[in-house]
């Protein structure tokens, strides 16, 4: 998804949405791709909606969710991401809606699921969320391989003949006189 261009919509007084809506009815007026909507908890916006915590927990948030889902099907997205609702909100609308959804942290009822990479491998340390389930523990490995790489190349043994180009003796024989005269 990351080659998909989103326009995360806050549920808040500040939304963007009204500015955002204009924008993707022209686009669609003149033919050109839309974009994949993104509605609920965006990191783009997390600050304004007081921190990384699920949005439409109570019914005016989530009929504030709902009402941006539905205006950027309106608009012309061709899908949704649902992050950070209640899969009960999920689930509620996801008969009102025609384009496909999905879901990160918003239950299973929509189309399909998508994890962040960190969270899904045990990557990193720090906080995750809690929609996020690990399915492995790489860190200690990939730390683990970079310092081994790191030391490979600190004492020479990295990049050794197996990992290098080659060229004819002839050709690079033809190339350092070539250096040689231009320079």
């Amino acid at each position: 998804m990351s080659a998909t261009p989103r326009i995360p919509v806050p549920q808040n007084l500040d939304s963007p949405l009204p500015m955002t809506l204009p924008r993707l009815a022209e686009k669609k007026r003149l033919g050109e791709p839309i974009v994949m909507g993104h509605v609920g908890l965006t990191p783009q916006t997390a600050t304004a909606l007081g921190g990384y915590r699920a949005q439409g927990r109570t019914a005016e948030r989530a009929l504030g969710v709902a009402r941006d889902a539905l205006a950027l099907q309106e608009a012309g997205c061709f899908s949704l991401v649902f992050e950070a609702i209640p899969a009960a909100v999920a689930a509620s609308l996801m008969p009102r809606l025609e384009i496909p959804v999905i879901g990160i942290g918003a239950g299973p009822a929509t189309d399909g699921q998508v994890l962040v990479l960190h969270d899904l491998l045990g990557i990193y340390d720090g906080h995750a969320p809690r929609f996020a389930k690990r399915y492995g523990e790489l860190r200690e490995q990939m730390v683990a391989g970079v310092a081994e790489y790191a030391a490979d190349v600190r004492s020479g043994s990295f990049p050794g003949p197996e990992h290098v180009y080659s060229i004819d003796d002839d050709e690079l024989q033809t190339f350092e006189a070539g250096l040689d005269a231009t320079t």
